[in-house]
């Protein structure tokens, strides 16, 4: 009983953990929306994503098949698992790279202000939104499976998990679209992310502690250089694109 138990909470947090880049990606999608069809966006995209883990728990069997080798070359054996993994990788980096390029070109500012926007249809989000939910489930899917040994302790992790990312996916959300130098940075991370998943489809496992502690760092000084600002603002010592950022 203790030791389910003490699985149970290890699993939520390390799923929480790992499901933070499924909300940035969710957010940064969402905000290419118009505001009135945002919630409704990232509301079907988590809970899909809440969908698919549960629906992947319950085909176990199916799972951990695709984790059996289909081919070699170059001396290593890729299974279906490593695959979707350099696939998922692959899009990952071009999506989040992709957005890099509009914040710094400054094409966000078009998009708010309705100048010469690309058209963005609310489908065409979903579809990304739900392709890389099935590629972070899977991965969130193979660590429930090494973490627990009962199938309703990890369909009961995963669904509290996913509540709790589902309660403060807007919280961040928000949070990212105000900071302009956040968003850059989570989505520095997310290109960080899908340079990992390549690399782990092609067999060089990459411990995430290596990825996840410098990128809590990062947020650490970013959290820092924000207060600052905040501060600054207080005292009435701040720059016309401080403030901007701080409106």
């Amino acid at each position: 009983m203790v030791e389910n138990i003490i699985a149970f909470l290890t699993l939520v947090l390390l799923e929480v953990v790992l499901g933070f880049d499924n909300i940035v990606m969710v957010a940064i999608n969402v905000s290419r929306l118009p505001a009135a069809l945002q919630k409704r966006a990232r509301t079907i995209g988590m809970a899909g994503a809440l969908l698919m883990r549960v629906g992947l728990l319950c085909t176990i069997s199916w799972v951990m098949g695709l984790v059996q080798p289909v081919f070699t070359l170059s001396d290593h054996a890729f299974s279906w698992r490593d695959l979707i993994l350099i696939m998922g990788g692959l899009f990952l980096v071009y999506k989040a790279s992709t957005e890099v390029f509009r914040e710094v070109e400054g094409m966000h500012e078009h998009h708010v202000h309705g100048e010469g926007a690309p058209a963005v249809s609310f489908n065409r989000v979903l579809v990304e939104i739900m392709l890389l939910d099935a590629i972070f489930s899977l991965d969130s899917v193979i660590t429930a499976v090494g973490m627990a040994k009962e199938i309703s302790i990890m369909i009961a992790a995963v669904v509290v998990s996913m509540i709790v990312m589902i309660i403060f996916a807007k919280v961040i959300g928000d949070f990212i679209q105000k900071h302009t130098s956040v968003k850059v940075l989570a989505l520095s991370f997310l290109v960080l992310i899908g340079a990992m998943l390549i690399a782990e489809g092609c067999g060089k496992h990459v411990e995430k502690g290596y990825i996840y502690g410098p990128m809590a760092f990062a947020s650490f000084v970013i959290g820092l250089e924000l207060r600052r600002r905040s501060k600054a603002a207080k005292r009435g010592v701040v720059t016309r694109n401080e403030r901007t950022q701080l409106a």
